[in-house]
């Protein structure tokens, strides 16, 4: 039997992780968006007999880079297709000692420094001001830790995460400079993703994999695409062992949020929805319906 809408979990695979090994597919999305396209059609697909939807970030052989991702598709395009949690895999340098090429850090944090990003849905009419405080459910991420310690993967519980824009990697002095400032890992692609997530009212969660030290580290190599890559192929294979642990140990309430991920709107939306007519409706309307069909306290 198919899941209702609103109880699959959302996969977003970033750099090296294309495609879901071992799952069952049942069809292919091509989904368009009020913001245009997703990087690529969706798949659906059934992992331990959990419906999945999976996303590769850069899209089909890695032709979008970080600064050219369409974000907000993305995660609207996640939302239509019935997603309530998104767990986000990504690929990113560590700036901290015990961090090594090849942990994984399930962050809890984000310091913003991308720019130029479209990072909300709400550009007006309808304003929202959704609480980013605490940006990572934290039942996922508890979710995810236990899968990581089950699949025998060395992970660190909390951290993080410092989104750059890219595609360059860092200056030396920019990767101690963030070290300075209590950073734990650097990526290029968690925001806007995380501030959009929340905005759709899904769980989100990220799976930060090391590849490398940055710059930072005098007794290591500089970060380069040759080193990044040869750590990338043990790390997508450890994030598929996460998957299969993870699926394996879902119980009926993994869609159901126990936090307020999911309510998000309930105390953002600052706008008088029933003054909106259907043309500012119409580009929000997968994460406003609920209120408008009088499920949402913004009535």
């Amino acid at each position: 039997m198919r899941e209702r809408q609103g109880e699959r979990i959302g996969i977003i695979g970033g750099s090296g992780l294309y495609a879901i090994e071992g799952a069952e597919v049942l069809d292919t999305l091509a989904l368009d968006t009020p913001f245009g396209r997703p990087s690529a059609p969706l798949t659906l697909a059934r992992i331990h007999g959990r419906e999945v939807v999976f996303l590769p970030r850069h899209g089909e052989g890695h032709r979008i880079p970080p600064h050219r991702i369409n974000y907000r598709a993305n995660i609207y395009a996640l939302k239509l297709a019935g997603a309530s949690r998104v767990i986000s895999i990504s690929a990113v340098g560590s700036l901290r000692e015990a961090i090594r090429p090849g942990d994984f850090v399930l962050v809890d944090q984000f310091v913003d420094r991308t720019r130029e990003r479209p990072s909300t849905f709400f550009d007006g009419p309808i304003v929202a001001h959704a609480s980013l405080a605490d940006p990572v459910c934290a039942d996922l991420r508890a979710r995810l830790a236990a899968a990581c310690h089950a699949a025998g993967i060395p992970v660190h519980d909390g951290g993080t995460y410092l989104a750059m824009q890219g595609p360059q990697f860092s200056t030396r002095d920019e990767s101690r400079l963030y070290r300075s400032w209590g950073m734990d890992v650097i990526g290029m692609t968690n925001m806007p993703e995380a501030k959009l997530a929340r905005e759709a009212e899904l769980c989100y969660a990220t799976v930060a994999m090391s590849t490398d030290y940055d710059c930072w580290h005098e007794e290591e190599d500089d970060v380069s695409v040759g080193n990044v890559l040869e750590v990338m192929r043990g790390n997508v294979e450890k994030a598929r062992r996460m998957l299969a642990a993870f699926f394996a140990a879902a119980d009926d309430a993994l869609s159901r949020c126990p936090g307020a991920c999911q309510t998000a709107l309930d105390q953002a939306i600052i706008s008088d929805m029933h003054a909106m007519d259907d043309d500012a409706i119409r580009p929000v309307h997968a994460l406003v319906s609920r209120f408008l069909s009088g499920e949402g306290s913004k009535t």
